[in-house]
């Protein structure tokens, strides 16, 4: 089974958590055996050179977000009558929608469909799930209050989804205290109290709740400093934000940066305000870094921050809540915060290392396709 061939289909290949875990899935799956194949519905805009390294094969639909094109599931079935795999993995809402559609086009004897957040667009969607649900063997749910929402608004019956979380590279993201004192020294944050946040610049991260809270904090001591990683549309608009809250002097807009584990270790606490998630990998990076956490109280946040042992969580769109819960963090002296990291970090290890990640899918690959031998 283990040399069986694989198609992954995604919606996009971006700097995204999906994105991230899908990568990481196709990669150590190449290495224990799997034939794997990558097909991204947009236009590749990350990690091609990451899977080209490990000659995974990468095709692209080509494509516009927001643009429906019937000719693109017609490609996508040719590509998969040519490729002819044991089993088509998708994943987020655009591409599980039509890797179902393609099973009615072309031959796939098994169909795994991952949702990567609790909501994915609304009760179309949702509809569409359901109508569809007949062409695909399997939906997994990335968070366990992703499945048992998807159950309970009838978009896939409870014999038919499965919880497998996200994975991290817990031997990545690790305590590194030269990594620490390098980029620290690099980014001239001396005794500061770093937060660090990272995500795209887009709604469902809420960086304006982050700001207008960190506003707040940034007049208290102990003195502090605000790293922000990432790119995407709305990063001028929260640029202007920082500028008439007055802080730009205390936050470093960092954009992109594939070092996100030093940055990690540069910190001292990590900071997530959005309004909605699956189960956000930066947040299974930071815990495995050893990073105590604040973060909002949505979607699988709680299934990896330990509320009052691992860091704090709090209403999501709620300023002044997120300021009290950074405060708090901040105050508290540097040996339990170090405790705080050290517990996220052996929760995350025990629960979410990549690697039985990796084992829970090849077993459920392997149980699908002895089933349609049987």
């Amino acid at each position: 089974m283990k040399h069986s061939k694989l198609v992954m289909l995604t919606t996009g290949l971006a700097y995204g958590g999906a994105e991230t875990q899908l990568v990481h899935l196709a990669t150590r799956l190449k290495a224990r055996g799997w034939q794997v194949t990558v097909i991204s519905m947009l236009p590749p805009q990350a990690y091609v050179q990451e899977l080209a390294a490990m000659n995974i094969p990468v095709h692209s639909l080509n494509m516009r977000r927001g643009v429906p094109d019937p000719r693109a599931l017609f490609h996508l079935a040719a590509i998969l009558r040519e490729e002819r795999p044991k089993i088509l993995h998708s994943h987020m809402v655009h591409a599980n929608i039509m890797a179902r559609v393609a099973r009615a086009l072309t031959h796939i004897p098994v169909v795994i469909c991952t949702a990567h957040n609790v909501n994915e667009g609304g009760r179309h969607r949702e509809w569409a799930y359901r109508l569809t649900d007949p062409l695909c063997d399997l939906t997994t749910q990335v968070s366990q209050v992703g499945m048992e929402r998807y159950v309970r608004v009838g978009a896939v019956p409870r014999n038919k989804i499965k919880f497998v979380p996200n994975g991290v590279d817990t031997k990545l993201f690790r305590p590194d205290r030269e990594a620490r004192e390098r980029l620290r020294a690099e980014l001239n944050l001396h005794d500061s109290f770093v937060w660090l946040a990272v995500g795209r610049f887009e709604e469902a991260k809420d960086y304006p709740t982050l700001l207008r809270a960190y506003a707040k904090v940034a007049q208290n001591k102990p003195p502090s400093r605000l790293l922000i990683a990432g790119h995407g549309p709305l990063l001028e608009t929260i640029k202007g934000l920082a500028a008439r809250l007055n802080i730009t002097s205390f936050i470093h807009f960092l954009g992109i940066r594939k070092d996100v584990s030093d940055l990690m270790n540069a910190a001292d606490g990590f900071v997530m305000s959005s309004r909605w998630e699956g189960m956000p990998m930066v947040l299974l990076e930071a815990a495995a870094t050893g990073l105590p956490i604040v973060a909002t109280d949505v979607g699988g946040n709680r299934e990896i921050v330990l509320h009052n042992q691992s860091g704090f969580l709090v209403p999501p769109a709620q300023p002044d809540a997120l300021a009290e819960a950074m405060q708090r963090l901040m105050n508290l002296p540097h040996q339990d915060r170090l405790s705080m990291g050290l517990t996220g970090r052996e929760y995350v290890v025990q629960r979410y290392d990549l690697e039985k990640i990796v084992d829970q899918w090849e077993a459920i690959y392997c149980e699908l396709l002895k089933k349609k031998q049987a």
